[in-house]
């Protein structure tokens, strides 16, 4: 804890003591029985002559660190020869445990740490015994340990943090405070407890004396309005503040206070104000402040208003709590579309500081224009022809001179008022509407009757009041969201009204539940007092797979009159939440709270249900129904020779399973020649159409046409879009012109004397076994025909 040189310090101390303390020789003689002495000390009193104690006072440093026991000094008497009979013992604070003491030598050691700072010095009481008796040699005798003060306390502010205050502009070395530090070293001993002051942070507006603590000023311009309040960190440095003292700090706030050194200012140099024609003797017409950078008392104004026709005209008086102007009507004076124009003075300060007397008057003051406009009013239910306001005109050069007046339509073009050319008196035209428009400014044109050349124009402003012809609404369609776990009585959402009204007495609003929803059980309404409501739960528990969605219906009313209302919803949502209370999901299925179903309606809905189900079933069982037959239909249409087999092959590619040449080659048949052939083909392998034409005279068959007529349909179906993108098996019923085997049908053949061999008939397999069996030769049928 202490730096290397402090150590050193303390060993050398440590050695100097010791060498103070270690003393030896004789002291006074003492003769008598000492005080306090018992009879036993008495009867030694007679064999033997009183010797006396040798020691000087004895000094322990502070918080000494080694780690063996601290050698404190010695006690002996005169009586000790050396001899080892005396034993030495020790009694009183501490006594063998913070100290302890050499029997036989009588060195005294300290075992532990001391500390002056809690205890300064200990009283014991040294006694000489015979080794062997035990019997007291000398009487106790009394000796003190002091324990040496090292530096190992730093200052402390025991009253910080300290606050303070002092005048804005005061002049530069103005006392502010004072602090103070203490020290619980020794100060008798040392300059460990001398303590000296300095500024660590502030120190460019204020100083503190380095001996004192005394805190002053160090500039003169300190203005609260720039920066109301300094925060100064004060340092204190023991050992007269040499190197290695200890040191310690507090904060010290220093509160700049107001003077009034700021005039009051207008924050705008013309103000405009409107009063209705008719408005009575006291109206307030408006309001204007001075503001002002000081505070408190400082800030108190007066008002006045300077020239002579607005002080004839309006009165100002001053507010004491907002220290605003009110401008009041003081007496009837001019007609309406008159304005009237008056310069204020605001600003006379009550208080001015008496460091600021010498300062001219005029600069804490300051002045305005006020404008006061008479306009007219007229309600916006008002009837067509109603009496809005009268203008008047006054020619200077002839009293009573007739003037005639009118409307600038350029500034009325819908023509909503008129104005009787004689009287002007101006009436209502079309009726109004104070949502759409709230003011109408027109310019009505006056005229002398006998003069139309002198001509005069004023601007007439037309107030529309308003009247309660539009019921509150909902500000915006409104939704919340509740957890399943809700506590009753829980805010879960404010809505507030809009109302396009604006009643002079300013809106107010009631909240209901709408008639269907009172009953409801789930949610309550509280009014918050500023025109919103809040929506609190009622109960707990809520089960969004029961329900998720709560319409609660909200009737709003306003004050009229006549009294004016409209229902909205509130959108209430039941979501899941997680233990933190944060929403994770919610369902959309809505159900209205007034809806409650009775049981026969349920019943009659379940019904309904039931038979929609039973008429699908039925619907989808006939389809099923009706598409079987089809596919049967289908599965019985066989065609002659056309068998489908729902094998899919490998492609042309693919010549393994299948013999492709016989597909691609199926009227490829090969040229019959004559006499030089050795062996024709096998006529018996085709019908017998073609035979006939390869046996014929010897000629190739003749298939141009049916090649015509396939290569014709490949190309229609190649430019055919509907023809699916893969191969398809294309059939066609066509047999060419004629045939030499003519018809098949046994009605034909009966009634025909032709010969032909139909024994071709029974290689032609089992299908057409009974058909060779009605043509082929040998049957009496046959030949009986």
């Amino acid at each position: 804890m202490a730096p290397s040189w402090r150590l050193g310090a303390c060993s050398l101390l440590t050695a100097l003591w010791l060498l103070h303390c270690c003393s030896c020789g004789w002291s006074e003689r003492t003769s008598g029985m000492a005080k306090g002495e018992t009879k036993e000390q008495q009867l030694m009193s007679h064999e033997r002559v009183k010797r006396g104690w040798v020691w000087n006072q004895f000094f322990v440093v502070e918080e000494y660190t080694g780690t063996e026991p601290l050698y404190v000094g010695k006690i002996h008497t005169d009586s000790d020869e050396g001899e080892g009979n005396i034993k030495y013992t020790i009694s009183g604070e501490g006594a063998g445990t913070i100290f302890i003491i050499d029997e036989l030598t009588g060195d005294i050691h300290a075992t532990e740490r001391l500390d002056r700072e809690e205890q300064s010095y200990y009283t014991l009481r040294a006694q000489a015994r015979d080794r062997l008796t035990n019997h007291l040699l000398e009487s106790e005798s009394e000796f003190v340990i002091k324990v040496q003060d090292i530096n190992d306390s730093e200052p402390k502010f025991l009253e910080g943090p300290y606050i303070g205050s002092v005048a804005e502009l005061s002049q530069m070395g103005t006392s502010v405070m004072k602090v103070t530090a203490w020290d619980a070293d020794d100060p008798t001993y040392g300059s460990s407890a001398r303590v000296v002051y300095s500024v660590l942070d502030g120190e460019s507006f204020f100083t503190v004396d380095r001996q004192t603590g005394l805190i002053r000023t160090a500039v003169a311009d300190l203005d609260r309005e720039t920066q109301d309040r300094y925060e100064l960190v004060v340092m204190a440095t023991d050992m007269a503040g040499q190197m290695g003292g200890l040191s310690g700090s507090t904060t010290v706030t220093i509160v700049i206070t107001d003077v009034n050194d700021n005039p009051p200012r207008f924050p705008q140099k013309m103000y405009q104000f409107s009063v209705s024609e008719g408005a009575a003797v006291g109206t307030p017409v408006g309001r204007v402040i001075a503001t002002d950078a000081d505070m408190g008392e400082n800030t108190d104004m007066s008002y006045l208003i300077k020239d002579e026709e607005g002080g004839e005209l309006f009165k100002v008086t001053t507010d004491g709590d907002t220290q605003e102007a009110v401008i009041t009507i003081k007496k009837r004076g001019r007609d309406v579309a008159t304005t009237i124009r008056m310069e204020m003075v605001g600003g006379y300060q009550k208080h001015v500081d008496p460091d600021f007397k010498n300062v001219e008057l005029g600069s804490f003051r300051d002045q305005t224009i006020v404008r006061v406009r008479a306009i007219m009013e007229v309600q916006e239910d008002a009837r067509l022809g109603a009496l809005v306001g009268t203008a008047t005109a006054k020619d200077p050069d002839k009293e009573n001179a007739p003037v005639r007046f009118s409307i600038d339509r350029s500034t009325d073009q819908e023509q909503i008022f008129h104005i009787d050319p004689v009287s002007g008196a101006i009436t209502l035209g079309k009726i109004l509407d104070r949502e759409t428009a709230g003011w109408h400014n027109i310019t009505v044109t006056a005229v002398e009757a006998d003069n139309v050349s002198l001509i005069s124009h004023s601007s007439v402003s037309i107030r529309i009041l308003d009247v309660n012809d539009n019921p509150p609404e909902l500000a915006r369609p409104y939704e919340a969201s509740i957890c399943e776990d809700v506590k009753p009585g829980q805010l879960i959402h404010t809505i507030s009204v809009v109302d396009r009204d604006e009643p002079q007495s300013g809106q107010r609003f009631s909240f209901t539940l709408s008639p269907e929803a009172t009953n409801n059980r789930h949610f309550t309404l509280w009014d918050v007092k500023d025109n919103t409501v809040g929506i609190r739960t009622q109960r707990s528990g809520f089960n969004r797979h029961e329900q998720n969605v709560y319409l609660l219906p909200i009737l709003v009313v306003d004050t009229g009159p006549p009294a004016l209302s409209s229902t909205g919803t509130l959108t209430i949502h039941v979501c899941g939440c997680d233990p933190e209370g944060a929403i994770q999901s919610c369902n959309a299925t809505a159900y209205v709270i007034s809806a409650s179903l009775s049981p026969g309606a349920l019943i009659a809905l379940l019904v309904c249900m039931l038979i929609l189900i039973v008429l699908v079933l039925l619907i989808l069982t006939l389809k099923r129904h009706r598409k079987g037959q089809r596919m049967s239909e289908d599965e019985e249409d066989m065609r002659d020779n056309v068998i489908k087999y729902n094998d899919e092959g490998g492609g042309e590619q693919d010549t393994q399973a299948y013999d492709m040449s016989a597909l691609r080659n199926l009227y490829d048949f090969p040229e019959a020649k004559s006499g030089s052939s050795e062996s024709g083909p096998d006529l018996h392998a085709l019908p017998q159409w073609i035979q006939g034409r390869v046996s014929g005279d010897g000629g190739a068959a003749d298939f141009s046409l049916f090649k015509g007529y396939i290569r014709k349909k490949v190309e229609q179906a190649d430019a055919d879009l509907s023809v699916p993108p893969y191969d398809s098996f294309q059939t066609y019923a066509f047999e060419g012109t004629s045939s030499p085997a003519l018809s098949l049908s046994s009605i034909h053949t009966l009634s025909t004397t032709s010969e032909q061999d139909f024994s071709y008939l029974s290689d032609w397999g089992p299908r057409f076994r009974q058909l060779a069996g009605y043509y082929a030769p040998g049957h009496p049928e046959e030949e009986g025909s």
